[in-house]
């Protein structure tokens, strides 16, 4: 969940865990490239781009749609033609025999938007801002874990302090949760919101809280004062990471993999029991890390049983924490030309990383795929081969991310329209940039020869994005989430998601 947590602390340790804050450095992963492609599903039929069988849009393959089919027998309709042999025959209908009942429509499926409280400040993205009709879920990140062992906030100011229009001086929240839940969430009753806690910088005591019975009585407890407080509908813990990886000076426990179980057990209980007395249902979610390395410190399958949904940090799966050779950050396949090591090559993927979750005992519908919103950069790459692909870097070049504190992140806003600054978008516009497009990994990149000694950023665009839902869709998996709302301004890619993703919202 967390991404570029603060806009600073780059740097990270790359492939075990750090990139900056940002989702989890080297998580990921990918078989080769291979395994569950969509199976030749490929392209989307003109009627249903969630489906290519399920004719009417009706959510699933039916009686309905072998009608459609066997009426356009015969013909070229394009539609019913899902094979594209150019006649609707025998080979078509297959394909729909093969997906009968099956296909299940994207559009029940979550879209996790995480908001970033600093947000507020230079950034300047306010509440009003963030896309809400796009949305089902909105993560509030993040809260910060005290010396007690309780939830706290963490930047009280802009949490329940900060005047908006239509604020009172004697009011006791204000603020960007007030905003949030009090002010924007009652006009769009569809989306739930969450309170993050933890990321990247504030996960240091999460070893000490899931410890005992006691201190994880006393975090669950805490939890549920601070939702009922300040009007969340469940809790989301992002403990980067349990075992090992994350910032040097977070403590850590080999029993940590056990101990994060136990913690949330005891958060559900607390969380239903609290839910039953108050008439609601709270939720409970985690930021999961993509990182092989991280993954198998995991109970994934006793996971899978507590929590509503998971949302796996599919991204900062390469960065210039390693100037070695630029890659993919968020890749959803492996390409066996990257000359890494074949758990970093073949592991550090999209596809292989959902799947490893899948295989673990975790419910497709609770696996919530992570999509960046930024581009991750190097600078110094001075091989256009390819457009400097696998190529050394010789820097961390500046990115929209940066500032007084941070130094250069290499981290790009996807689109920053409407601000000071060039995201991706603008950069692509501009005229010294060239879009390449890896179509072994199915992922997309920018290459400059003259900015920055020659400047590579990897990031996501429509058309990865387009393929990732398809492979969503394909494996039935439970939704997206995006680290972050501020990356996008123009609102592409979050677009584009919920129209794939989510069901109407009925005003």
């Amino acid at each position: 969940g967390d991404g570029n947590d603060g806009g600073g602390d780059d740097g990270g340790d790359g492939n075990d865990g750090g990139g900056d804050d940002g989702g989890d450095g080297n998580d990921g992963g990918g078989d080769d490239g291979g395994d569950g492609n969509d199976g030749g599903s490929g392209d989307d039929g003109p009627t249903s781009p969630l489906c290519p069988a399920d004719l009417d849009g009706s959510g699933t393959v039916d009686g309905a749609d072998l009608g459609f089919m066997l009426g356009a027998w015969g013909t070229d309709d394009a539609a019913a033609d899902l094979d594209g042999s150019g006649i609707v025959d025998g080979g078509d209908l297959g394909l729909m025999l093969g997906a009968w009942g099956a296909c299940p429509q994207a559009s029940e499926g979550r879209v996790v938007a995480y908001y970033i409280e600093w947000g507020t400040y230079g950034r300047d993205y306010q509440p009003e801002d963030i896309p809400w009709e796009s949305i089902t879920h909105l993560n509030y990140a993040f809260a910060n874990i005290g010396d007690d062992g309780r939830v706290t906030l963490f930047d009280t100011y802009a949490a329940i302090e900060k005047n908006f229009p239509g604020d009172t001086w004697d009011q006791p929240i204000r603020g960007l949760i007030n905003q949030i839940n009090f002010v924007h969430k009652p006009q769009h009753p569809h989306v739930r919101t969450l309170i993050s806690v933890g990321g990247w910088t504030l996960s240091g005591l999460f070893s000490d809280v899931a410890l005992t019975e006691n201190s994880r009585e006393i975090f669950a407890e805490s939890c549920i004062d601070f939702i009922r407080t300040y009007g969340f509908d469940g809790v989301d813990i992002d403990w980067e990471y349990p075992v090992e990886g994350g910032l040097s000076s977070n403590t850590y426990r080999p029993e940590d993999g056990v101990n994060y179980t136990l913690l949330l057990q005891e958060l559900r209980t607390q969380l239903d029991a609290a839910g039953e007395a108050d008439g609601k249902y709270y939720e409970l979610s985690i930021a999961a890390p993509a990182g092989y390395d991280k993954v198998r410190h995991l109970e994934c399958a006793e996971l899978g049983e507590v929590l509503d949904f998971i949302n796996i940090m599919t991204y900062d799966l390469r960065g210039a924490w390693d100037l070695s050779r630029t890659g993919h950050h968020a890749p959803l396949y492996a390409n066996p030309s990257e000359p890494s090591s074949p758990d970093i090559r073949d592991k550090y993927t999209v596809d292989w990383v959902l799947q490893e979750y899948l295989q673990q005992g975790v419910p497709a519908s609770k696996i919530v795929m992570g999509v960046p919103m930024y581009g991750r950069a190097w600078g110094g790459v001075n091989s256009a081969v390819d457009g400097g692909l696998f190529a050394p870097g010789g820097s961390i070049p500046p990115g929209t991310w940066d500032d007084w504190s941070s130094g250069a992140t290499g981290i790009d806003d996807f689109d920053a329209s409407g601000t000071a600054n060039q995201g991706i978008v603008q950069l692509l516009a501009g005229g010294d940039y060239q879009r390449y497009w890896d179509d072994v990994a199915k992922a997309p990149y920018l290459y400059s020869p003259t900015q920055h000694g020659g400047h590579f950023i990897s990031y996501e665009d429509a058309e990865s994005l387009s393929l990732k839902l398809d492979y969503l869709d394909l494996h039935g998996f439970g939704g997206v989430m995006y680290w972050e709302v501020t990356g996008d301004r123009g609102q592409e890619l979050i677009d584009l998601i919920a129209d794939r993703v989510m069901a109407p919202v009925v005003p």
